[in-house]
């Protein structure tokens, strides 16, 4: 047989092997082909332009069931970072979709929607007075997915963390899953141009906490008391990984009653908090 012809033989033999390799591997997402396509993109992408790694992996999300994800926020990159090494387990490396809680009018932005239908993240209007979100949160999560929220609900330009939104603690006991505490460090910034960060080598580093369990607050009665005392709590974790200070939740002030309308015992707080683009 010819040299030049066997070579080509042999590289045909490597590409349909190849082929077949990601055509298997596709089959196996059974989120689908385009999830499977943006973490493909994901870890080409987030490796090299940021020379993410995992500080302390593995990382514990589960291979099943729901869990909120709970991180700081310092770049509108966060979310990829929280992504990238999420099936990194040592039973298990299926890829599984991690929705976030973003802006409305940024899920919508071209070339945006695309991946935020894929992840199946939950638009949220900037008024944060619709519940519907807040119930499609709990109804997912109850469901056995995974949500991604950031409590500080803007980008935090400081070293310190900024005040947690009490709603994240009304998800986590609401829907009675576990919540696992993260902490990115040394994301890309560029004040308030929400394109750059994607552009803007780094050098960032993610930090893994144990599952927190809520178990114990699932039977007590959800008051603005016990939602402070929660998030305070799955707060401290995350400012524990990262080695930083954090603001506590606080109550709210006291509303002045009407004295035409009986006050309301409100326990269902505003909507949890947003990506970054809740702020640009």
């Amino acid at each position: 047989m010819d040299s030049d012809l066997a070579a080509i033989l042999v590289l045909c033999l490597y590409a349909a092997v190849a082929i077949a390799l990601v055509i298997r591997s596709i089959r196996l997402c059974k989120y689908g082909w385009r999830v499977w396509v943006l973490y493909i993109i994901e870890r080409l992408y987030v490796p090299l332009m940021f020379r993410c790694r995992m500080k302390n992996g593995p990382p514990p999300f589960p291979t099943q069931g729901g869990a909120l994800v709970l991180a700081n926020h310092r770049s509108p990159v966060d979310p990829l970072f929280i992504w990238l090494n999420h099936n990194f387990r040592s039973n298990d490396r299926s890829i599984r979709p991690i929705g976030f809680m973003a802006a409305a009018e940024y899920c919508a932005k071209p070339g945006i929607k695309w991946m935020s239908d894929t992840m199946g993240n939950i638009p949220v209007n900037r008024n944060g007075q619709d519940s519907a979100q807040t119930r499609e949160a709990i109804r997912r999560l109850k469901n056995g997915e995974l949500l991604g929220i950031f409590p500080e609900g803007r980008l935090n330009y400081g070293t310190d963390l900024m005040e947690p939104n009490a709603g994240v603690a009304f998800l986590a006991l609401k829907a009675k899953v576990p919540v696992i505490p993260i902490y990115i460090k040394d994301a890309p910034q560029c004040g308030d141009d929400m394109v750059a960060p994607f552009i803007t080598t780094t050098k960032t580093r993610v930090l893994y906490g144990r599952p927190i369990d809520l178990s114990a607050y699932y039977e007590k009665r959800t008051s603005p008391e016990l939602l402070v005392e929660v998030v305070n709590l799955l707060w401290s974790r995350v400012a524990e990984l990262g080695e930083v200070g954090y603001a506590p939740a606080q109550l709210p002030e006291p509303a002045t009653p009407s004295p035409t309308v009986a006050p309301k015992d409100v326990t269902t707080p505003a909507n949890p908090v947003t990506s970054s683009e809740a702020s640009s």
